[in-house]
């Protein structure tokens, strides 16, 4: 008999401890219990390493954010050295999945219905939104259901997912008709202020003047409709604007509006 290998992620180790122990029960599951977003990292990749690799993750919606790591500096001269930011929430923990670990199902629990929440976990890759107080039978059922490429969600919550859906779906094709209105050179300028570079560390980036680099800056916000640089990168990452890649050792600098 294949068994299920399941990671519960959740911060109150109690639920966490509880949960496992409960599913564990079960002849088909081995599973194992993880206290935050950077343990339950840890535990993946050295199941992976292992080849035992974990199937499902079930995660609490409501995480608790960790402090951001400093990565240990290199020998020679000092230098500051840019934050290495965690996964700020269950949900941001299920979207860096998706790229480390695309084999894994997801699953999200929470302690309350919230349909903008469940579509924000179901466009970051999660494969069910299930309430923490429901039967264990019924998160068996929804554990061996993603397995098998399903997607769970409370029926209660189905109308308000598929609205908050359509209507994300609404504003990224908006805001991708805006950023195609950019020049390369102010896309390039777009995706700097993604990655929180202000003004001079843009000019330096891309070789140009600060003059000129707030000349872009000012046309960017005015061809996407915007009056903050805030709102010009929430309007970039809907659109599917990533920023530009860091050096490790490189510290973001403040956005300048």
């Amino acid at each position: 008999m294949q068994r299920i290998r399941v990671l519960v992620v959740d911060d109150h180790r109690i639920f966490a401890e509880s949960l496992a122990a409960a599913l564990a029960a079960e002849q088909d599951v081995d599973v194992a219990a993880a206290g935050s977003a950077p343990a339950a990292l840890r535990s993946l990749d050295r199941a992976a390493t292992d080849g035992r690799r974990f199937d499902v993750l079930l995660a609490d919606a409501d995480l608790a954010a960790p402090l951001l790591a400093v990565p240990a500096q290199a020998p020679g001269p000092v230098r500051e050295a840019a934050p290495r930011p965690c996964p700020r929430d269950g949900i941001a923990l299920v979207s860096g999945l998706r790229t480390s670990h695309p084999y894994l199902r997801t699953v999200v629990l929470a302690d309350r219905d919230d349909p903008r929440r469940a579509a924000a976990a179901l466009q970051a890759g999660a494969s069910g939104w299930v309430a923490k107080d429901c039967s264990l039978s019924r998160l068996l059922a929804v554990i061996r259901g993603v397995l098998r490429d399903e997607t769970h969600l409370p029926p209660a919550l189905l109308t308000g997912v598929l609205r908050e859906l359509t209507a994300a779906r609404k504003h990224r094709s908006e805001s991708e008709r805006l950023v195609e209105s950019l020049t390369p050179r102010e896309r390039e300028v777009l995706r700097c202020m993604v990655a929180g570079l202000g003004r001079k560390a843009v000019a330096e980036r891309l070789f140009l003047s600060p003059h000129t680099v707030r000349t872009h800056m000012q046309n960017v916000l005015g061809k996407l409709g915007v009056h903050s640089t805030l709102a010009a990168v929430a309007l970039a990452r809907r659109a599917g604007v990533g920023p530009v890649e860091l050096e490790a050792a490189t510290a973001a600098s403040v956005p300048v509006p």
